[in-house]
């Protein structure tokens, strides 16, 4: 039932998506609209087969194998065969801020990655804990909504960039729609990744759990990855990619402004509902 539901969603959200891409294009009449059909067709496409490797770079990711980083590929194997999931590939990010994700399209295409600073601040049964958090989004699926929200949440913010600076100019232009469209891009990308439920993220908390055999090790994790990450902002190069991680990346908001475009529920509601699991 959850792979149905995910690929429903994933369905339905695609097209949302793409009837926003579409919409803005409309404003500059019939070339405007067709431009975008294209590339949001295009990107589409892109978004399916192409978005982990994407994410992977903008983190400027490294694989890793049983030479290289021998305890973290051994636990992600012994987690995965846990899950029932073949195993995917694992990846070091280069950067200070303590942070994870998964991506990939579908279970034989997934990828798990990690931050150095994470793999320094967390224990190994707290790393244990975020790595299973991550495979239980790749279980459920989740992934290919999150890649696909991020790559095209980018096209938006493109697009408005493209409209301002070239629809607005020429007999029929539409400069006060240009304007509004600037405005509109980064609120939507910042909608779009509210548009992936929050409630994804207590459903692959409690499937961690159950990967890792404990909710103890992903407690521990997420009160220490909240707590520095506030401390230590992510250099992210796609911004939109940051419902992807499994604590939000720190980005200079404001505290209300924030927790109005979160991507993800509030750490201390988390780690409540994982002490109930106990």
């Amino acid at each position: 039932m959850t792979r149905f539901a995910n690929n429903i969603k994933t369905a339905v959200f695609l097209g949302a998506l793409f009837a926003i891409i579409l919409g803005i294009g409309a404003i500059f009449g019939q070339q405007g609209l067709l431009i975008a059909f294209l590339l949001g067709g295009v990107m589409n496409v892109v978004a399916y087969f192409y978005s982990d490797k994407i994410a992977l770079a903008s983190m400027r990711a490294q694989e890793v194998d049983e030479a290289t980083a021998p305890d973290l590929h051994t636990m992600v194997g012994r987690l995965a065969a846990n899950a029932d999931l073949p195993m995917p590939r694992v990846y070091i990010c280069p950067h200070q801020s303590p942070n994870a994700f998964a991506t990939g399209r579908n279970p034989k295409n997934a990828a798990v990655a990690v931050t150095q600073g994470a793999l320094r601040l967390l224990s190994y049964e707290e790393l244990e804990g975020v790595m299973a958090h991550e495979l239980a989004h790749v279980k459920n699926r989740d992934t290919l909504i999150s890649c696909v929200a991020a790559t095209i949440a980018g096209v938006i913010n493109y697009i408005a960039w493209m409209a301002f600076w070239f629809g607005g100019s020429g007999r029929d232009g539409h400069p006060a729609a240009a304007l509004l469209l600037v405005i509109f891009g980064p609120i939507a990308a910042g909608l779009i990744q509210m548009a992936i439920s929050r409630s994804r993220e207590f459903v692959a908390d409690a499937d961690g759990a159950a990967i890792a055999g404990s909710p103890d090790g992903l407690i521990g994790a997420l009160r220490k990855l909240d707590s520095v990450s506030r401390g230590v902002p992510l250099e992210n190069e796609m911004p939109t990619q940051n419902h992807m991680f499994i604590v939000e990346p720190f980005n200079g908001m404001g505290r209300s402004l924030a927790k109005l475009f979160s991507t993800h529920p509030p750490t201390e509601d988390r780690i409540a509902k994982l002490e109930a699991l106990r």
